[in-house]
C-alpha cells in the first residue's frame, strides 16, 4: 500500500463524516484511513464503520492525550510506505492523492501543500482562512511558494515518507500545542532530509465558527511562536514581528490622532486594500467585511500571545511556562 492517512480526532464525528466522504471520491485508490478516537465522549466510531465498506478503514480509540500521541499511535498502525498526516476538520479535493502520488521522488522525504476555503464554508470560515493564508496578512506563508526551500511540515497537509517518520521518533510528545509539528518539522530538516511543497495539492481547512474561539487560537499561536523562537533562535524571522508591529502602530496611530492624520489614514488604506481584496477572492461584500475584523482579531491575539510569553519567560522567568521542553 502506497499511503496510509492518519488523523487524530476529538468530538468531531460530523466533520469526520465530511472527510470520509471526500476520501471516497479520490480518483486514486491506493490508500488507507487510520483514525485515532482521543478520548472522545461523541465518537466517529459508527460513522466511520458506515465507510468501511468502500475504502480500508482502521478505528482505535485510546484515552486523551492530544494528537501529537494519536498521530503518533497511527504511524505505527500505519501499513503505507508514506504517512499522509491531517486534520479531521479538513477535506480533501478529488485529485489531492494523486497530484502527490505523481510528485513523489526519491529525492524527496517529506511533502507539504497549503489550506484553503471552500465554497460551501459558511463567512466567518471564509474570513478566517483568508487571514490566516493572505499575501496581505501573512505573506502568503502556509505552503503556497512552489520554490521554497527547508519548508517546515505543517501537520494539516504532510506527507512523509514512512521509514523516515519513524526514524525521528514521530512528533514531540509535548504540551505545547499547537506547535509539535513545527518541532518536528524543524526537526526533520536538521537531520538532513529534504522537503517540498506540492501548491495544487491543497486541503479545504473548516477553521472556527467564532471569532472567541480564533482569538484564542492566534493567542497560542503566538505564544508558541516565541517559545519555538527560543528553542530554534536560528529559525527566526523578521516577519514573526509584524503583527506586534501592525498592534503598536494601530495604538500610536490612535494616539497621534488629534495632531497628524497620515498614521491613521495609512491604517485605514492598509484595512480596505484587506477589505477589497477579500470580498474580490471570495465574490462577497460581507465575507470582506468579515476579513478586516478577522485580520483585526488575528495580530491583536498573535500579538498579546508573543508579548505574553515574553514577559513571562524572560521577566517573570517562569520556568514551568517553557514546559520543559527540550530538543531531541
Amino acid at each position: 500500500m502506497k499511503f496510509s492517512i492518519v488523523v487524530p480526532v476529538y468530538n468531531r464525528p460530523d466533520e469526520m463524516k465530511e472527510l470520509l466522504d471526500s476520501l471516497e471520491k479520490q480518483d486514486y485508490k491506493d490508500f488507507e484511513l487510520v483514525v485515532i478516537e482521543d478520548g472522545s465522549s461523541v465518537t466517529s466510531e459508527d460513522i466511520c464503520t458506515q465507510y468501511a465498506e468502500k475504502f480500508p478503514i482502521h478505528y482505535h480509540f485510546k484515552k486523551n492525550e492530544g494528537p501529537s500521541i494519536g498521530r503518533n499511535m497511527g504511524a505505527s498502525l500505519a501499513k503505507g510506505d508514506y504517512l499522509i498526516f491531517t486534520d479531521s476538520d479538513c477535506i480533501l479535493p478529488p485529485n489531492y492523492l494523486s497530484l502527490i502520488s505523481n510528485s513523489i521522488t526519491d529525492e524527496y522525504q517529506g511533502y507539504g501543500g497549503p489550506d484553503e476555503s471552500h465554497p460551501d464554508f459558511n463567512n466567518m470560515q471564509k474570513a478566517i482562512s483568508y487571514s490566516m493564508t493572505s499575501l496581505l496578512t501573512t505573506g502568503g506563508i502556509r505552503a503556497r511558494k512552489k520554490n521554497e526551500k527547508n519548508y517546515v511540515l505543517r501537520s494539516f497537509n504532510m506527507t512523509i515518507l514512512k521509514a523516515a517518520f519513524l526514524k525521528m521518533g514521530g512528533f514531540p510528545a509535548t504540551k505545547l500545542h499547537p506547535g509539535e509539528d513545527t518541532i518536528f518539522g524543524i526537526d526533520f530538516l536538521q537531520a538532513g532530509y529534504k522537503t517540498k511543497i506540492i501548491p495544487e495539492a491543497h486541503v479545504y481547512h473548516k477553521r472556527r465558527n467564532s471569532i472567541q474561539s480564533f482569538y484564542k487560537q492566534v493567542s497560542n499561536f503566538g505564544k508558541v511562536r516565541y517559545l519555538i523562537t527560543k528553542l530554534y533562535p536560528e529559525t527566526f524571522k523578521i516577519t514573526f514581528l509584524f503583527p506586534s508591529v501592525f498592534f503598536l502602530f494601530v495604538v500610536l496611530s490612535a494616539l497621534l490622532l488629534p495632531w497628524t492624520r497620515i498614521l491613521f489614514v495609512l491604517v485605514v488604506s492598509y484595512l480596505l486594500a484587506i477589505f477589497i481584496d477579500s470580498s474580490k477572492k471570495n465574490k462577497s461584500i460581507s465575507v470582506g467585511a468579515l476579513s478586516v475584523w478577522t485580520t483585526l482579531v488575528q495580530f491583536t491575539g498573535y500579538h498579546l500571545g508573543f508579548s505574553r510569553a515574553i514577559w513571562k519567560v524572560e521577566i517573570k522567568q517562569e520556568d514551568e511556562f517553557n514546559l520543559g521542553i527540550t530538543k531531541k
